[in-house]
């Protein structure tokens, strides 16, 4: 799933290059917007056999800001609501059907954006992240929804974020694509002194957003 994210996000910038002018842009002062998209998420490890190959359709939505440090570089801080998680079909014993775990974070990215060109522009970073909800919902033969305790995963997740976008002033679309370096999972006491422990997954997260400048 990891490298369908990368050659989409390979090709989307390769396609932006080809319609975007080369012109040149100057320090000007700071922005701020608003901004949503649609993500893309699985889960993955470095156990191939947990590995997720479907994709979670979920959404993103927040604020951002980008205030320049020299000509064309720009500090890009946002505060988003995003959903993360995973998405399971299972065919057993003649039951069918998807599982759907879903993530919701209040997430922090920080990102460094170049402005190539007038239009077009490339942004690198990390992102910080805390766990506010966590559910289950089934489709098919059986269908289900459950809330999970928060407290049963790890709070805390961060990782790394590299994205393109095309500026249309005052709205700009982009993708991007957060790599996970924290695993969800932790420990948990099943009694009896016996522990359970999640599998050693992490989040993977492909963006398609949308943003509108607002000053």
């Amino acid at each position: 799933m990891q490298s369908n994210f990368l050659y989409a996000l390979s090709l989307f910038m390769m396609t932006s290059f080809g319609i975007v002018s080369a012109q040149s842009s100057t320090v000007v002062g700071p922005e701020f917007g608003i901004k949503g998209g649609v993500n893309m998420s699985n889960l993955y490890s470095d156990s191939d056999e947990i590995n997720d190959e479907n994709v979670l359709w979920g959404f993103n939505a927040g604020v951002y800001a980008a205030f320049p440090i020299a000509d064309n570089i720009f500090i890009q801080p946002e505060i988003l609501y995003t959903t993360k998680g995973a998405e399971l079909d299972y065919d057993f014993a003649g039951v069918e059907g998807t599982s759907k775990f879903k993530l919701g974070y209040v997430e922090v990215p920080l990102l460094v954006r170049f402005n190539l060109t007038e239009n077009f522009n490339i942004h690198v970073g990390g992102y910080a992240s805390y766990l506010v909800d966590a559910k289950t919902k089934g489709e098919g033969d059986v269908e289900f929804e459950d809330e999970y305790d928060a407290d049963d995963f790890e709070r805390f997740d961060a990782g790394l974020s590299a994205g393109v976008g095309v500026d249309f002033n005052p709205i700009s679309i982009g993708l991007r694509y957060n790599y996970g370096l924290t695993t969800i999972g932790k420990e948990r006491d099943a009694g009896f002194g016996n522990t359970v422990t999640f599998p050693d997954v992490k989040n993977s997260n492909l963006t398609l957003y949308l943003a509108y400048k607002l000053n």
